[in-house]
């Protein structure tokens, strides 16, 4: 059977407290399924949780004024970001590369000001595997399927120009096919072949979900998964294996 992404478009402004798992179940045309793989837009999971802060309420510390006029930056935005960050990774370019109090480095701690309203800016989740393990029970407890649930948001690389679309969170699905002790099409055992198929399936979804489609989550159909109840941390490598930190 063929892969299919199949949008899922919800028209209304996310606001705190609504209930993301009742609106996907009830905006998707297409009737969830077993063996499917719902992916999440990190924004609206943030907007529910109440992960946004209006800019004009921070008060910048003297290192936010310094960096903000090094690099040409909002000193409240710069503010919000370091209190987002465990470290700064590097400063360059009006770019702050930081790890987050949730372990990923990426750029401005994920602190977005786009779609929201102006003035505002969205903060990543506390705590995004716990999110996807909330919204997988309640979609359980509403249609009887256990069905993996990914929240994805857009990353940078360091080797590669553009963004693309990756896992911040996770519930039901082993994030990695390790292909290690398996035999290639000549014979020759693989030794660290490991996909990252969490990513790739948010990367798939970011091609229907586009930025301004109203379509802040999809169904994966057709994949054959692992079934595993794991965190995000297993697609985190450790620094000493980092050759970018």
């Amino acid at each position: 059977m063929a892969l299919e992404i199949i949008p899922i478009k919800i028209n209304k402004e996310i606001h705190q407290n609504d209930k993301i798992a009742d609106l996907i179940v009830s905006s998707a045309k297409s009737k969830i399924q077993e063996g499917d793989i719902i992916v999440i837009t990190q924004k609206i999971i943030s907007k529910q949780e109440g992960r946004t802060i209006n800019l004009k309420l921070v008060i910048p510390s003297i290192l936010a004024l310094g960096i903000g006029a090094e690099y040409g930056k909002d000193p409240k935005l710069v503010e919000v970001i370091l209190s987002e960050s465990k470290r700064i990774v590097r400063m360059e370019n009006e770019v702050i590369i930081v790890e987050t109090n949730n372990g990923f480095v990426c750029a401005n701690a994920g602190v977005d000001e786009s779609n929201i309203e102006e003035g505002n800016a969205i903060l990543l989740p506390l705590d995004p595997d716990k999110s996807a393990q909330q919204i997988q029970k309640q979609i359980l407890e509403k249609t009887g399927k256990l069905i993996p649930i990914l929240i994805s948001d857009t990353f940078g690389r360091p080797f590669r120009m553009g963004q693309t679309n990756c896992a911040i969170g996770v519930a039901g699905i082993n994030p990695i096919l390790d292909y290690a002790g398996t035999k290639d099409s000549f014979g020759k055992t693989l030794r660290i072949t490991a996909i990252a198929v969490a990513d790739e399936i948010c990367s798939a979804a970011e091609l229907v979900m586009g930025k301004t489609l109203n379509c802040p989550a999809i169904i994966v159909r057709n994949y054959k998964f692992k079934n595993k109840q794991d965190t995000i941390n297993t697609l985190i490598r450790p620094k000493n294996e980092d050759l970018f930190r």
